[in-house]
């Protein structure tokens, strides 16, 4: 289990975490979404102990991250820090033995995860000729080849074709299963909705939302979506308690306050035209991102 209690973090007068908490459990997935500058990076190199906090603590299994902690953990930094003219093979090897492989383990890890990554016929090359997508594949062998503990990704799907995407989250969820805690930050929230078990959401330094993902999703009153093709644009039903949300090519989201009936929401639609549709609304996470960085 990695725990994140309270951390805060200030460079000269930029305050750059404030009160940073969350935990991810063995075998989960969870995503750290915010804008950039948010304070997402930051918060993953005191994780690894790059970076010392000004307060709060950072412990994975209940231990903090001291030097035999932090060989157990498994980092992919946004930019990418390989050496551009070490060939792929040579590289993952001299990798592996950092964190303490024998050479023939070290070898034998470098194997298994270029082959799994779709990168065994890289090995003899130089990192700086592979394209940008296979780079990142390196990067994330990088990350896996010593068998960490806990993996700590920091945009991992940046510049992926779909079948990297695929690879990518395919061995993400592998390792989860395998009782593995996974945080990884990522701007494509779609991504991030369909792969992760929990999310926290970080503004400023600060983090806003931080949940299983259905349940953040879930969150605030009831709400309907409704298409009237016959309706005026931005209609809201004349009923108390019915708030107009969003309206888009003609589908309006209904927010409804506790006691309202659906149903009295219906009939006032039906008395504008016909309705094509009528239905529950649950926001996806893009959605609830927007709400959240708008406050």
């Amino acid at each position: 289990m990695l725990e994140v209690d309270s951390v805060s973090k200030r460079f000269g007068n930029v305050l750059a975490l404030d009160g940073v908490s969350f935990s991810v459990d063995a075998g989960q997935l969870f995503g750290f979404v915010g804008s950039n500058g948010a304070g997402k990076t930051t918060t993953m190199r005191i994780i690894l102990g790059v970076l010392a906090s000004d307060s709060g603590s950072v412990t994975i299994n209940g231990s903090p991250v001291d030097l035999a902690v932090r060989q157990r953990i498994g980092y992919m930094p946004e930019e990418r820090g390989l050496y551009p003219k070490m060939r792929v093979g040579e590289q993952l090897v001299y990798l592996a033995r950092l964190h303490g492989l024998s050479p023939k383990d070290a070898r034998s890890a470098m194997e298994r995860w270029t082959e799994r990554l779709g990168l065994e016929d890289k090995r003899a090359m130089e990192l700086q000729a592979l394209s940008l997508g296979n780079q990142q594949r390196v990067q994330l062998a990088a990350a896996l080849v010593h068998d960490p503990s806990v993996l700590v990704l920091d945009e991992p799907f940046s510049g992926l074709d779909p079948v990297a995407v695929d690879v990518m989250t395919e061995v993400l969820r592998e390792k989860a299963t395998e009782g593995m805690p996974v945080v990884f930050s990522s701007h494509q929230l779609e991504l991030v909705q369909q792969l992760c078990d929990r999310v926290g959401i970080i503004k400023e330094g600060r983090m806003r939302a931080v949940g299983p993902v259905e349940e953040l999703r879930s969150r605030g009153g009831r709400m309907l979506e409704l298409w009237v093709p016959d309706a005026p644009p931005g209609w809201v039903p004349r009923v108390e308690g019915v708030q107009l949300v969003s309206e888009t090519d003609g589908v309006v989201v209904l927010e409804l306050e506790p006691g309202v009936d659906d149903q009295a929401v219906l009939r006032a639609a039906l008395g504008t035209g016909r309705v094509e549709r009528f239905a529950s609304h649950v926001p996806s996470l893009a959605d609830l991102y927007r709400e959240v960085v708008a406050a």
